[in-house]
């Protein structure tokens, strides 16, 4: 196999993690000098490409390299951009090509979640059929959860650590003032389809009566009787009451609780807060003293509190994404395989894009108890694992020490695209 420049890119909403898998690929890049040559990252994710907008990672120190494992955002820029199926717009497809052969590109690695499985297989499928070589690996990341196959997705278990951390924290705060004060404490999480996240939240309390009292799951549809109902026995009972709700939950209808009647840029319906929808329920058919909390960028970002598990998990796809290019695979995602839960034991395979593109992994019901508003105890036994163990990063003057990168730009070779 001739040597090869390669492409790296991250897309979509970045993670606490996300760049300690662009670690994985860069230092595995660079342990395979055989194979590949200069290593380039896009800057603000696959605009980089369409844009010719490259980074040369080879500018960056062993040191600053080995610190991505350790800082949270997205060290290259990402990007919320979809492309349209081939059939749409080949032009664009037909660009990055263009792009990759002008800098002798033969590696494609894209770092996200479902929308860039789909994107990753259309990029090999029209490399094929252009005749220009191209290997094209999936690095899966999104704090969802939701990708097929894969025991979990690295980025979930440093949100699901921060959710349940912060849902028992708060818990105890509002517990403190109950009798005089707050009644009622909303925490929002992410979670457009599925109810991940906000399952996370469940690990918080261990025995009866603790918080989270409520929990709304999008693949549960919204019961606004049995859940007043509910929040009301549980003040009744307990003095106060916590709820962790996900921004996806539905009405009857199907129609979002918060839904704003905008989509993004991936096509998906833009949310507009459903912790105050619920705190407005609270507020006009109860009568109670309420607070809420969306946690929001704070839940991705949170570096500080980020599993042990998770880190090592995203920095293993990442460089399990590079040997199993120079292996010669094509169109694949690096997958975690668990193989036991108490102690967790897991180990890399892979999964062919087709069976991974456009595809949600759902909660499934027996992770949800029969009420509909808590975790089973098969969700916490795979939730658990997940978030385990600290991986601090360093400080410095009180604060946590990220790195920032110099992202060097690579000298144009074609016209901009039009």
């Amino acid at each position: 196999m001739p040597k090869r420049n390669a492409f790296y890119a991250q897309s979509g909403g970045v993670t606490a993690v996300i760049n300690a898998s662009a670690c994985g690929v860069i230092e595995t890049a660079r342990r395979h000098k055989a194979h590949i040559g200069k290593l380039y990252a896009g800057r603000n994710g696959i605009l980089g490409a369409l844009d010719e907008e490259l980074i040369d990672t080879s500018r960056e120190s062993a040191q600053a390299i080995a610190a991505l494992k350790h800082t949270p955002g997205g060290a290259f820029g990402s990007a919320r951009y979809k492309l349209k199926g081939l059939d749409q717009n080949r032009a664009e497809y037909e660009r990055l090509i263009e792009v990759f052969r002008a800098h002798d590109i033969g590696y494609f690695f894209y770092n996200g979640g479902g929308d860039s499985a789909d994107t990753c297989l259309k990029v090999s499928q029209l490399g094929a059929a252009l005749g220009y070589p191209l290997t094209a690996i999936h690095v899966p990341k999104t704090v969802d959860n939701d990708l097929p196959i894969t025991d979990t997705c690295p980025g979930f278990g440093s949100v699901a650590k921060y959710i349940a951390v912060s849902t028992r924290e708060a818990a105890l705060d509002v517990v403190s003032m109950s009798r005089t004060s707050t009644k009622v404490f909303i925490l929002e999480v992410m979670g457009r389809h599925a109810g991940w996240i906000a399952a996370a939240a469940g690990l918080a309390g261990r025995r009866a009566g603790e918080a989270p009292h409520i929990i709304l799951f999008p693949e549960i549809t919204f019961d606004r009787a049995a859940f007043l109902a509910r929040i009301q026995d549980c003040v009744r009972r307990h003095g106060y009451c916590v709820i962790v709700v996900s921004e996806g939950v539905r009405n009857p209808d199907g129609r979002f609780l918060a839904d704003a009647g905008t989509t993004d840029a991936f096509g998906h319906a833009q949310l507009g807060g459903v912790a105050t929808v619920i705190a407005s329920m609270v507020r006009q058919e109860l009568k109670l003293k309420y607070h809420f909390a969306i946690a929001d960028y704070l839940q991705r970002s949170a570096r500080h509190i980020a599993s042990k598990v998770d880190v090592e998990q995203a920095y293993a796809v990442g460089k399990a994404a590079v040997e199993l290019a120079v292996k010669g695979r094509n169109a694949v995602m690096p997958t975690i395989v668990r193989h036991r839960d108490r102690p967790y034991r897991w180990t890399i395979g892979e999964a062919p894009l087709a069976k991974v593109a456009n595809r949600e992994k759902m909660m499934p019901r027996r992770f949800i108890t029969p009420d509909g508003f808590g975790i089973t105890v098969a969700a916490r036994r795979y939730l658990e694992p997940l978030i385990q163990g600290e991986a601090y990063p360093p400080y410095r003057a009180g604060l946590p020490d990220y790195v920032t990168l110099r992202n060097v730009g690579v000298r144009r070779k074609l016209p901009p695209r039009g």
